[in-house]
Parts: structure tokens; C-alpha cells; sequence
């Protein structure tokens, strides 16, 4: 199911040109971006601005980001936050409900619900049926995807991968082919995760060039350094035991 068809960022509308984000040539250079199939993932190194745009999408789409409880910085950029004032969205049949998970404000999520839950005890049924801080990082995170993403929606996930082991990697990569399949969620994900990437018929766009622009899962820069580093482990170790 395609709910989001594209993303068009007006260069023109840029409040600044010399801060974060607008300052990014990629964003400077990036017209469209077109979705066209149930997942999709935004790759890239650090900083490129994959996470900054993801949330500005989600921001637009009008899903509620939860916030971190530490807002106290040395210096702030006025204009960190502003991106999704540049962006149009064109919707299949208009918005959707959704969700935005962060692995860096989920545990003051799930602290939020715990109290929630105790005057209202039902509201755990949404999230696995069980309270998700008596669990593992891992676990509670796996709970909430196979329960949330049952609903019809749009979902944004940054950096998904941060808090789980390879099986439960698995196990999500599995669970967005099922539920991508069942065709009545779309996902869009930013994620440094190999195995993500190899989710089949999905688009992958690349923030590593000039342009935000699709690119092969076997032309990606994180399959070429797992490949080769599984294959001569060597090679890539500077200090070796004496």
C-alpha cells in the first residue's frame, strides 16, 4: 500500500543557506523524491541528513514525534527543526495516521505509557499486552513494532537497528515483508543496518552523493564492507594481537 507518492523540497523557500540543514548540498540539489513501493530507506553516513529529513516528513504528515526530556544545549541552531517548511507532500487518497520511532526517545515513551497504563491497564493490549519496561531494550522494541504496525498507517523508523541483536534484526526484516505484504502499511526508514537493506522490492536511496537518488542494495557501500570484511577479516584489522 502506497499512501505517500512523493516529496518535493523547494530550494526557494530555504530560510538560510549557511545552517544546518539548509546549508546540505544534498537538500540544496534534491528536487523529488518518489515512494513507489511499501518500504522504503534512506542510507547515508552520518550527518548527511537522513534522520533530519525522515522526521521532517513525518513532521509535514502531521505524526507526532515524542520528544526527548533533555532540550538543554550549548548552542542552538534556530533553524535544526525548520526543514519541513520546505517540503510538499502529494498523498495517494490524502494523510494517514502513523507513527515516528526513534531508538533515542523510546524509552521516554515507554515510561509514559507505564503510567498511563496504571490508571488505564487496557492500553498495554496496544503494545503487546505487557508493560514494556519489564522487558529487555530488545524485547520492548520488538513488542511494539509487531503490535503497532498492524494498523493501518504510515511509520517512520530512525535507526531502527541501534538496540537489537542480528536475530532480532531478522525478525524485524521479516515482520516488514509480512506486513508490507499484507499491504496496509507503508514504511519509510532511516537505518545504517546491511540487513535491513536486503528487505526485497524495496527502494533505497542513497544521501552519500550530491543528489538524493536510488541505488542498488549490492551497490551500497555498507554490503561491499560486510561482504569483504566476513570474507578477509584481516585486512581490515590495523592493530593485531602480538
Amino acid at each position: 500500500m502506497i499512501f505517500l507518492k512523493q516529496v518535493d523540497i523547494y530550494l526557494k523557500k530555504f530560510p538560510v543557506l549557511n545552517f544546518y540543514p539548509f546549508n546540505l548540498e544534498i537538500f540544496q540539489n534534491t528536487k523529488t523524491i518518489g515512494f513507489n513501493t511499501p518500504v522504503t530507506l534512506f542510507i547515508g553516513e552520518n550527518g548527511t541528513g537522513k534522520s533530519t529529513l525522515l522526521k521532517a516528513i513525518a513532521y509535514k504528515s502531521g505524526i507526532h514525534i515524542w520528544q526527548s526530556e533533555f532540550k538543554l544545549r550549548c548552542k542552538k541552531n534556530p533553524y535544526e527543526e525548520d526543514l519541513y517548511k520546505t517540503i510538499c507532500l502529494q498523498w495517494e487518497n490524502g494523510p494517514v495516521p502513523g507513527s515516528f520511532f526513534g531508538s533515542q526517545i523510546f524509552s521516554h515513551f515507554t515510561r509514559n505509557l507505564e503510567e498511563w497504563a496504571v490508571n488505564d491497564p487496557e492500553m498495554l493490549k496496544y503494545f503487546g499486552g505487557k508493560s514494556l519496561i519489564t522487558q529487555s531494550h530488545g524485547q520492548s522494541l520488538m513488542s511494539y513494532f509487531q503490535s503497532r504496525y498492524t494498523i493501518k498507517g504510515l511509520y517512520f523508523l530512525d535507526e531502527p537497528e541501534t538496540a537489537l541483536s542480528p536475530s532480532s534484526l531478522i525478525e524485524l526484516l521479516n515482520l516488514l515483508i509480512k506486513i508490507s505484504q499484507q499491504g496496509h502499511a507503508q514504511f519509510i526508514i532511516a537505518t545504517h543496518s546491511p540487513i535491513l537493506m536486503a528487505c526485497p522490492g524495496i527502494r533505497i536511496y542513497s544521501f552519500d552523493s550530491p543528489v538524493i537518488e536510488p541505488i542498488k542494495y549490492e551497490d551500497t557501500d555498507y554490503y561491499k564492507i560486510y561482504k569483504n570484511f566476513m570474507v578477509n577479516p584481516d585486512d581490515f584489522i590495523k592493530t593485531k594481537p602480538v
